[in-house]
């Protein structure tokens, strides 16, 4: 079901409820970073020198053209690549020096098709610590009863049981963000995780990711190409030039939450996704207003 209509609220920038003051050490700090694929000669800068701080709970939506290296800060912030320059740092240390616990959510919610739903979200609980020393012991008790409740929450009570043959795709997105959250991250990161389902399920999906962020509180890390998504879910939006990537633009979302997908049609979130979008034609090297946002 889509969220219930309910007029939008703009709170002043010093009213915002979120970012979290008072934070002395931000979740992540990319510092002077730049990465550079290839060897000399061959080689492709993916992003140019950027700095970043994100701060524990807070839900930073990364837009921009194709290509841009949004991606590549997503994998800097999971310890995937390294910089070529600069350092990222998370809780106040450096990501290789530490192990952080970290969701993730792509556009593609792979399910291995021989395990029950249930099964599929249990699993990082089977990796991650200190949930995999318990999970002989809990994962009939403890740790199953956190699976069904999860899908409780974004309406997939029920179908624990099943396989992910048997469901939709928004259906697998949804028991994919439980997947992302069952072992309690620290770090939610999500590239594009609705970008292939239709708009309808698109939004509702909207609706179930906020309000899981809203009783969860991850720090989340959203990529995407769709503005209205980015200034539903996000309560930051950076966004970025053409490659090599820099971040061009860096601003509070100053709607109340919960948000609804009504407000996305008022006067000033419509503005929000139109100067967004400017800044995206700017950055993709001034195409023409006749264009289709990226």
């Amino acid at each position: 079901m889509i969220a219930s209509m309910a007029p939008s609220a703009v709170l002043p920038a010093g009213d915002l409820m979120e970012p979290l003051a008072g934070r002395t050490v931000p979740a992540v700090e990319l510092s002077k970073v730049s990465v550079t694929f290839g060897q000399a000669g061959d080689s492709v800068a993916a992003l140019a020198e950027t700095n970043l701080r994100i701060h524990e709970g807070e839900f930073l939506a990364l837009v921009g053209p194709s290509g841009c290296g949004k991606s590549t800060i997503l994998r800097l912030v999971g310890g995937l690549i390294q910089p070529t320059e600069g350092v990222v740092i998370l809780g106040g240390r450096e990501v290789a020096a530490r192990a952080l616990r970290i969701g993730m959510a792509f556009q593609n919610p792979t399910m291995l098709p021989w395990l029950t739903i249930e099964q599929n979200i249990m699993l990082p609980l089977k990796i991650v610590e200190p949930f995999r020393s318990q999970f002989r012991k809990e994962k009939r008790g403890a740790f199953r009863d956190k699976a069904h409740d999860l899908l409780a929450q974004v309406g997939l009570k029920g179908f624990a049981g099943k396989f992910p043959w048997q469901l939709s795709g928004g259906m697998l997105q949804r028991a994919n963000l439980c997947r992302a959250l069952i072992h309690e991250p620290r770090m939610l990161m999500l590239d594009e995780p609705f970008g292939a389902l239709d708009q309808f399920t698109r939004e509702e999906l909207w609706a179930i990711m906020q309000k899981m962020w809203l009783a969860h509180r991850p720090t989340v890390l959203l990529v995407t190409h769709d503005l209205r998504e980015a200034a539903f879910l996000g309560t930051r939006i950076c966004v970025m030039s053409a490659r090599p990537g820099r971040i061009v633009d860096d601003a509070p979302v100053p709607f109340a939450r919960p948000r609804t997908i009504a407000m996305t049609f008022e006067p000033d979130f419509v503005a929000l996704n139109q100067r967004l979008r400017s800044l995206i034609v700017e950055a993709r090297g001034g195409a023409t207003a006749s264009e289709d946002p990226p």
